[in-house]
């Protein structure tokens, strides 16, 4: 009955990608839907509008309540509307992306809490994303402080990935100091001499960081865009924390990832490392097999990239698996046992 003898109730209304609010005036649901789309040009047939705090949807019932100058969504058929979270939404798409930049910008100016002017902060940082940029030309101040024989950004964090895997290879050799016995160092040698072989053949061995890499063996950890997401410290599945970056996007970035790690799960040095030294106690090179060790070392097999406070730097406890740290025969244990030749 408020549709036919109610007061003229006086709303606003805007619509779905439109934050312009037009100013209608009507008696009942059906004269503001109609009112409305002609406003903004949408068919009435299947038109409804709802409430743009929280997408509640207004019914006849509900009109003849609202208070006057209420602000309200047109929508066609097929939309919705989840509040504010649908303006978020608008306001990140690529089109507001400056608006929204400058918005941040201007806020930042004025005296702001801590915690807000941090906030503000990181949502610049994210907006201002300079992903898409790949050569040093096109982003000059992503390069800052890098040698210019870099000219992508992509070659780059090839490389730096490449130093961290080839900074392992370095480990293993500095153990190989604390073998006392001349023979086993000797057969030590060869070992790190195959590893390095294999280390340097490896096509992926700095494809983990690069974006560009294709898919498949030794993929990239990122994607096209260049985001990376934390795999979880060794003994999760997945972050908890959901933690990820884009190194690719600004300089800061880049330097911020520099403290994610690629993160044994079998430890490098309390265990990988041990249980190679181990083998070349009783064994010679060609009786070890280097493949998994290599695997354990240098590629995710083992490795997982982690956020720095998602690497848990505590034992973890792990060991590499017995079975497997010496080549398969066909022969009996029995035979194998007779072909174990003590170092001296």
């Amino acid at each position: 009955m408020f549709g036919l003898f109610g007061k003229t109730k006086a709303v606003k209304v805007r619509g779905v990608s439109d934050s312009r609010r037009f100013g209608v005036a009507a008696r009942s649901l059906k004269e503001l839907i109609r009112k409305a789309c002609d406003f903004l040009k949408v068919p009435v047939t299947g038109a409804h509008v709802c409430l743009s705090s929280d997408g509640t949807l207004v019914t006849e019932g509900l009109f003849g309540t609202l208070p006057d100058h209420c602000e309200l969504v047109l929508l066609s058929r097929g939309q919705s509307w989840k509040g504010v979270v649908s303006d978020l939404e608008r306001l990140l798409t690529s089109e507001h992306r400056e608006q929204l930049v400058e918005a941040v910008r201007s806020l930042l100016s004025d005296p702001l809490s801590p915690q807000r002017h941090k906030l503000l902060r990181d949502m610049q940082r994210t907006l201002e994303d300079t992903s898409d940029r790949e050569t040093r030309d096109q982003d000059r101040d992503w390069f800052t402080g890098l040698d210019t024989r870099f000219k992508t950004k992509s070659s780059y964090m090839r490389f730096n990935c490449e130093s961290r895997i080839r900074s392992y290879m370095k480990e293993v050799t500095d153990a190989s100091r604390t073998i006392e016995k001349a023979q086993c160092r000797a057969e030590f040698e060869k070992t790190m001499q195959s590893l390095g072989h294999m280390l340097k053949t490896a096509r992926y061995q700095g494809a983990y960081f690069d974006r560009s890499q294709d898919e498949g063996e030794g993929s990239r950890l990122c994607t096209a865009e260049g985001w990376f997401t934390c795999q979880g410290s060794f003994d999760e599945a997945l972050c908890p924390s959901l933690h990820s970056i884009n190194p690719y996007s600004s300089r800061e970035n880049r330097v911020i990832f520099s403290t994610w790690n690629l993160d044994h799960r079998i430890e490098k040095k309390r265990s990988v490392i041990p249980a190679l030294l181990e083998c070349h106690q009783n064994r010679t090179s060609a009786d070890i097999d280097l493949t998994y060790f290599y695997r354990l070392l240098f590629t995710t097999d083992n490795l997982k990239l982690v956020h720095i406070a998602c690497h848990k730097k505590g034992a973890h406890n792990l060991q590499c698996d017995a079975k497997k740290v010496y080549k398969r025969t066909g022969q009996t244990g029995k035979q194998q046992r007779g072909r174990k030749r003590r170092l001296r």
